[in-house]
């Protein structure tokens, strides 16, 4: 079996899920190749399980001080290069195309008459889940950006519909935190102004992770690059995060106990709505604009959740390999059942 695999770059979201269903698409001797767009292909790291990959600038959108611009997301869009890029990909030779909200692929597919079916968190708004800051563009946006004929929708929760939980590594959960150590991942947000809010609570150690880490004077924050590896060793043992609302980050923490705080991206449906899901099931906590006070209650709280997902990356590999079946009501109670979901104390 050939697929074709095309995965969203813009945030490391999309990255670290095709990461996951890398690894069990090998495992399941499929041959696989993945298409990157959304950031030059000199900021990729951290690559080499994806054996080879391609990548094109693709579609991505404009952030600006912790908001998405669509103006600027507009005239920065290439469309001439977008199609052309799209013109030139034969997928003649792929049994199955999948699609991580990636348009290139997407519309190349769809042009080609070959079926997509679309993977992703995106894929779950087509369902009635939590969602906030809607309006007319973004609508469209999650509507046309990278259209599936099949979409697997994934989620915290399945809040009574069709999706499935996350697809993330399911690494053993770690036998002890160190309590005063975050991570922050906040790559939208101006770099300096983070440590200027962080700086005065001098009892915990943070670790800063971004595209263009900035010098920090003060002792107890540590400013890092991307770096998958890195990353991972410092989500292990700490006790918290404070991220952007993005999908997948919130999922891995949830997986290994850590507390949240997410600030969402303004004017980005996806992440607002993200943060609305986190306060309604009482997974985490949420700041809509950089605030000190918010972090100071957040920083001494020690409650978080502990949640244990099973590996959906198998699941939807074995799934493509049986042909896709409907998955109805028994398929979707069945991988539920799995999850457990742990009320716990730092």
């Amino acid at each position: 079996m050939r697929i074709f695999y095309g995965v969203q770059g813009t945030g490391n979201g999309h990255i670290t899920r095709a990461r996951v269903m890398a690894k069990e698409l090998h495992a399941a001797g499929i041959d696989v190749h993945f298409q990157f767009t959304g950031r030059p292909a000199d900021k990729y790291f951290d690559m080499e399980i994806f054996n080879g990959y391609q990548s094109c600038p693709g579609l991505t959108f404009h952030t600006e001080k912790g908001q998405v611009s669509y103006l600027k997301t507009a005239l920065d869009a290439k469309p001439i290069t977008f199609i052309k890029d799209m013109k030139s990909l034969d997928l003649s030779g792929y049994d199955l195309v999948i699609s991580d909200f990636e348009p290139v692929t997407a519309w190349a597919a769809k042009s080609q008459k070959k079926p997509v079916l679309g993977i992703g968190h995106q894929y779950a708004f087509n369902h009635k889940i939590p969602r906030e800051g809607s309006d007319p563009i973004a609508d469209q946006v999650m509507k046309y950006f990278a259209p599936a004929d099949v979409g697997v929708g994934l989620h915290w929760h399945h809040f009574g519909q069709p999706i499935l939980p996350p697809i993330i590594d399911t690494p053993e959960t770690p036998k002890s935190i160190i309590k005063n150590k975050i991570v922050v991942y906040l790559p939208f947000e101006d770099q300096n102004e983070v440590i200027r809010l962080l700086s005065p609570f001098e009892n915990f150690d943070f670790h800063l992770y971004s595209p263009e880490p900035v010098p920090s004077k003060f002792g107890h924050i540590t400013c890092n690059p991307l770096s998958r590896d890195g990353f991972q060793k410092d989500l292990y043992n700490c006790s918290g995060i404070i991220s952007n609302a993005g999908f997948e980050l919130a999922s891995e923490s949830l997986q290994m106990g850590k507390k949240i705080l997410a600030k969402p991206l303004h004017a980005q449906m996806e992440q607002i709505s993200n943060a609305a899901a986190l306060q309604q099931l009482g997974y985490g906590h949420v700041m809509h604009d950089m605030d000190s006070s918010v972090i100071e209650h957040w920083l001494h709280d020690n409650h978080a959740v502990h949640i244990t997902y099973p590996n959906i990356a198998k699941v939807l590999v074995q799934w493509i390999q049986d042909g896709m079946p409907e998955m109805d009501a028994d398929f979707i109670e069945a991988v539920w059942s799995t999850v457990e979901v742990l009320q716990i104390k730092q």
